[in-house]
């Protein structure tokens, strides 16, 4: 930015350009504010100063990306930013603008309420992606067609049924739809958009049921509870879920075979898990990439039901999360390992487990993939928490330090990968185990 004023100062045809400049992204970031550049309770009025400079000088003409990004709180009985965010809205806002993105996440405590006017005439036929967060969103039949809308993303932002439907219905190329904390949402009802093919829902609070007729839905992602009603029309098209509730495994394992039986890539995250996965007859038979995040006192090994099932499994990613009670470790109880000889894999090439540790029935797990998959190639046993380490980061200096805890049970788990894991493993296979940096935690004993 300190650039660019400098050329405008001797450059007449960069400050032209500069007025009419068509991509706009401003944030702290972008302007280099933070507690070193200015006071704390001050960052905020640095930034609206200068985005105020910036657009007072903007001819308001070909823009065609506006972004905001607002983090630092401040007193939301100051409503002087409100006002000027409407007012950089009036000048931005315009036919011919494609992605308007608004996160006041640090006005939050005083509601900003979108102005849905700006849409009335025809600026908002142009708009292909619509992004707001944290503020009230009511838009009414007279918001105008947005025909060219493709993205629609909503993220703690109070809408209710009725207006969502509003502008759902004017949105005839809406692709994707993105809901996310939208508390006021009870019936998502969804109109038949040809081109929709991604959905996402997430945690809105108050939801009970999602009826979409969109017949090209193609990916859908949900958070929620499972007395959720979901009426997704033709299912059979959707190739890639993500699924996060209770008892996710079971629920998958019991009722995604039958209701999406075309499923690629399946993404389950367990809240609570008290139910194991089952073995039963019905197949996935297109599954490729299988993504599971469990507790980790939870029996991995029954995640064996989910290998039998998938004939085309190609790629598992295990994600251990730390669980409600401590698991059983191996060193624990060193009676034999349960196997399942009877369950092969022939297709399966790549196996990463985040957060490995010397929990039995993860151990059990990680055996019967090594002794029952043939086609294994790659087998990844991270025991550094799935964090980065500065080795593989140039711009990080040092890595995540852990707890005294975790380091010791990440030397349990590395003692469980050479005992019980490592001789069962084919010369075929490269097996990678990633451990915590030695020199970082020296350092930090130090």
């Amino acid at each position: 930015m300190r650039d660019a004023a400098r050329v405008a100062c001797v450059s007449r045809a960069f400050a032209h350009s500069w007025r009419c400049h068509p991509n706009l992204t401003f944030s702290e970031d972008t302007f280099g504010l933070d507690e070193n550049t200015c006071q704390e309770d001050n960052i905020m009025r640095c930034f609206t100063n200068k985005v105020d400079q910036i657009l007072k000088h903007h001819s308001g003409i070909g823009v065609k990306t506006f972004n905001l990004q607002v983090y630092s709180v401040y007193d939301e009985k100051d409503n002087c930013h409100l006002l000027r965010l409407d007012s950089w809205l009036q000048i931005v806002v315009k036919r011919g603008i494609e992605e308007l993105v608004l996160n006041p996440l640090g006005i939050m405590g005083a509601k900003y309420n979108f102005p849905c006017s700006l849409f009335s005439d025809d600026a908002g036929e142009s708009l292909q992606h619509l992004s707001l967060t944290v503020c009230e969103f009511h838009p009414t039949v007279k918001i105008g067609c947005l025909k060219s809308l493709t993205t629609l993303q909503l993220h703690i932002v109070h809408i209710e049924d009725g207006e969502l439907e509003c502008i759902l219905a004017s949105s005839f190329t809406l692709e994707k739809l993105d809901l996310m904390y939208c508390s006021e949402i009870i019936f998502l009802k969804i109109p038949c958009l040809q081109r929709l093919s991604c959905l996402e829902v997430s945690t809105c609070s108050k939801l009970k049921a999602i009826e979409s007729k969109a017949p090209n839905l193609s990916s859908f992602r949900f958070a929620g509870d499972l007395h959720v009603k979901l009426s997704l029309g033709k299912a059979l098209k959707i190739k890639e879920l993500y699924r996060q509730c209770k008892d996710a495994a079971y629920y998958a394992r019991t009722e995604l075979p039958s209701r999406m039986p075309n499923l690629e890539r399946l993404s389950i995250y367990s809240q609570t898990e008290a139910v194991n996965a089952p073995i039963l007859p019905s197949k996935f038979l297109h599954l490729k990439y299988l993504i599971a995040l469990d507790r980790m006192d939870y029996d991995f090994l029954s995640l064996v039901s989910f290998f039998d099932a998938s004939p085309s499994l190609e790629t598992f990613t295990l994600d251990v999360i730390p669980g409600l009670r401590e698991p059983v470790s191996i060193f624990d109880d060193p009676s034999a390992l349960r196997m399942m000889p009877e369950h092969h894999q022939n297709k399966l090439k790549s196996v990463h487990i985040n957060n490995f540790s010397s929990a039995r029935t993860l151990v059990e797990l990680t055996c019967h993939i090594v002794v029952s998959t043939k086609s294994l190639e790659c087998l990844t046993l991270d025991t550094n928490k799935g964090w980065p380490k500065c080795s593989d980061d140039e711009e990080t200096d040092s890595c995540f330090l852990m707890s005294e805890a975790a380091l010791a049970e990440a030397e349990r788990a590395l003692s469980a990968v050479q005992t019980y894991v490592k001789p069962k493993v084919s010369y075929t296979v490269e097996l990678n185990v990633l451990e915590p940096c030695s020199q970082c935690h020296a350092d930090e004993e130090l």
